[in-house]
C-alpha cells in the first residue's frame, strides 16, 4: 500500500533540493502531474511507483519514488561503500539519487575485484529479509581459479564441514558446478567476508577472478553492461527469494 505524503517532503526527501526550492518550482509551473500543473506544493499524494510515469518535474520524468529496487551490474575496481577511497558503487547512481531518504543502500557488499549481481534499494525491510542468515538466499558466482580443480573440492563444499580460517563453525553446505578444470559457479548461502575466495584458499586454490551472477532464482540479464543498472518490479524481486534452476535447487 503506497505511502500518502506531502509532495514537498515527497521530492525534497528524493534529493530535488529543500522544501522552500520545490515550492519555487510548484510557483513556477515546473511540476506537473497527469500533464497539469501542479499547484498546490502541499497537497497529499500517494508515493505509489506509477507515480514515475505520472508526473514531471522541471521536463523530466520524475524518479523513482521511495521503495526502489536496483539491480547493478558491479564493475572490477568499484567498492560497495560510501567512505572508501577510490571509485564507488554510488558513483554509478545519478547524483540527485546520493541525496535521497532513505537512502539507496548495497544489499550487502561484493568486494573491489568482484563483479557482477548487486542490489540496491532504499527498503531497508527488504534488505534485512535478503540478507537474514534464516532465509538462506542462494547466491552463485563464477569463479576462475589459479589452479585445475583435483576433483574433490564438490564432496568438500556440500559436507558442511569445511572450516575457513580464522572461524569457529563450518560453513554452510555449498554446491560446486566445475564448468572447465579452472572455473566452476559456487553457490552458496551465507554471506560471510571473502567467503567463496577463502573457501577455495581452504581446498588449497587460488581465486583469480570472482563474478556474482545470480541470487535465488534472480539472474544477471546478459544486456546489463558494467557500471549499469536496471529497476526491478515485483516479480523481478519476488524471484530473489524463489529456488534457483539447476544442480544449486536441490541444496
Amino acid at each position: 500500500m503506497s505511502v500518502v505524503v506531502r509532495l514537498d517532503r515527497l521530492l525534497a526527501n528524493m534529493g530535488y533540493g529543500s522544501r522552500r526550492e520545490v515550492q519555487q518550482m510548484v510557483r513556477a509551473g515546473q511540476i506537473r502531474l497527469d500533464g497539469a500543473p501542479v499547484t498546490v506544493a502541499d497537497m497529499k499524494i500517494a508515493a505509489s511507483q506509477d507515480l514515475a510515469q505520472r508526473m514531471t518535474v522541471r521536463g523530466h520524468r520524475l524518479d523513482p519514488p521511495p521503495g526502489v529496487v536496483l539491480m547493478l551490474h558491479k564493475p572490477l575496481g568499484v567498492t560497495c561503500s560510501h567512505k572508501d577511497a577510490g571509485p564507488l558503487v554510488y558513483s554509478l547512481l545519478p547524483p540527485r539519487w546520493r541525496s535521497r531518504e532513505p537512502a539507496i543502500s548495497t544489499v550487502g557488499r561484493l568486494d573491489k575485484e568482484t563483479t557482477g549481481l548487486l542490489l540496491l534499494t532504499d527498503d531497508g525491510d527488504l534488505l534485512h529479509r535478503i540478507i537474514s542468515p534464516k532465509r538462506h538466499v542462494p547466491k552463485r558466482y563464477l569463479a576462475t581459479l589459479a589452479r585445475p580443480l583435483d576433483g574433490s573440492e564438490g564432496a568438500r563444499f556440500a559436507s558442511g564441514t569445511l572450516m575457513l580460517e580464522g572461524d569457529e563453525k563450518p560453513v554452510a553446505p555449498a554446491v560446486l558446478e566445475p564448468l572447465s578444470p579452472t572455473t566452476a559457479h559456487l553457490t552458496v548461502t551465507e554471506g560471510r567476508y571473502h567467503q567463496v575466495r577463502r573457501m577455495f584458499a581452504a581446498v588449497g586454490n587460488h581465486v583469480e577472478a570472482l563474478h556474482r551472477d545470480r541470487i535465488g532464482a534472480l539472474a544477471l540479464p546478459d544486456d546489463l553492461a558494467p557500471g549499469s543498472y536496471g529497476l526491478l518490479g515485483e516479480a523481478e524481486v519476488a524471484a530473489i527469494f524463489a529456488a534457483p534452476e539447476g544442480p544449486a535447487a536441490s541444496n
